[in-house]
């Protein structure tokens, strides 16, 4: 790996992983009830994310009762632009976004970026993996080096993202990591992660680069195996997955998670949308749903919020002219 990617990952690494792991004690709070718009379709990162977050609110008391649209279409574009569009009637809706809203915005693929909602909180982390299917002649993560030196037209890896999403993007870094040209690989890109590994299973495509909550169940149920994990360290709610990194393949990445509101949204609905989230990260109920997905908590909310995702949007540019994505 050469020095630029070597750069290029430790930024990422800093930006994604190092953050907030406090939460105050609060007073619970009751919600009547919050409609959560989901970007994708289900099985997804996004689905999983809202809907977690969605059952943690309501089992805590938090909320009294969660809702959940799925619109897919546009990368993401579709369900932003309806709630731009409709922004005085979507004061009552949360928009789970996550690290593809600052990339699809850097690419063109979507108009929209996070100036143009309301940033409430990000409050997981996902991180990313590599899977194949469980009857794959793969087996590990050395298997998959090889085949891929052999030939990486034989080894196609997709995505529950456009070519230069984030899944193409976590793809590539883990390749460049472990000494390879990243530019051969064979991307073949889906429309949402349910979609992307109903692909693996099928046999359409030889690997899969998604979330960690999303191959889990998976993996739990036979029908997968992890070859690896974008964290620096083995999870403790999941032991027996290596990382990339112990296997020689020196690099981190997590994906956050979080929610914005509508234009507009008055900054007393906010604030509330803000301390229901902070309320839930104390609860068991969260913990519970958290250590089920193998995510990891993280803080960010308002002003905070805002000013971690302009960051992360100059840092992502950088990695992605380094890798030839931009």
């Amino acid at each position: 790996m050469n020095s630029i990617s070597r750069r290029a990952l430790g930024v990422a690494a800093v930006s994604m992983i190092a953050l907030g792991a406090a939460f105050p004690a609060m007073a619970e709070q009751t919600h009547d009830r919050v409609h959560f718009l989901i970007p994708g379709g289900a099985g997804g990162g996004w689905d999983g994310a809202a809907r977690g977050v969605g059952e943690a609110l309501t089992a805590a008391g938090i909320v009294g009762n969660a809702s959940f649209e799925n619109m897919s279409g546009g990368g993401g574009g579709l369900a932003f632009t309806y709630l731009i569009d409709n922004a005085a009637s979507n004061y009552g809706t949360l928009m789970v976004q996550s690290t593809p809203l600052i990339i699809r915005g850097l690419t063109g693929e979507i108009s929209q970026t996070f100036r143009d909602a309301v940033p409430i909180a990000g409050v997981l982390g996902d991180f990313a993996a590599l899977v194949v299917a469980a009857d794959s002649p793969i087996q590990t993560f050395a298997d998959f080096l090889e085949a891929y030196k052999a030939n990486p037209d034989a080894v196609a890896t997709g995505g529950g993202s456009v070519p230069g999403g984030m899944d193409h993007l976590v793809a590539s870094l883990v390749l460049e990591a472990a000494g390879l040209n990243a530019e051969d690989v064979q991307y073949i890109p889906y429309d949402a992660g349910g979609t992307a590994m109903a692909g693996l299973l099928s046999g359409e495509i030889q690997a899969l680069s998604t979330g960690f909550s999303e191959a889990v169940e998976m993996a739990a149920a036979g029908e997968v195996r992890i070859l690896g994990l974008t964290s620096a360290e083995r999870l403790p709610e999941f032991p027996d997955v290596p990382t990339f990194a112990e296997q020689g393949a020196e690099m981190e990445f997590v994906n956050w998670r979080g929610f914005f509101g509508a234009p507009g949204l008055p900054e007393d609905q906010a604030a509330a949308y803000t301390a229901a989230l902070e309320a839930m990260m104390a609860t068991p109920e969260w913990e519970a749903v958290r250590a089920r997905n193998g995510w990891t908590n993280i803080w960010y909310a308002g002003d905070d919020f805002t000013a971690f995702l302009a960051n992360q949007e100059e840092e992502m540019r950088q990695m992605m002219v380094d890798l030839g994505f931009l």
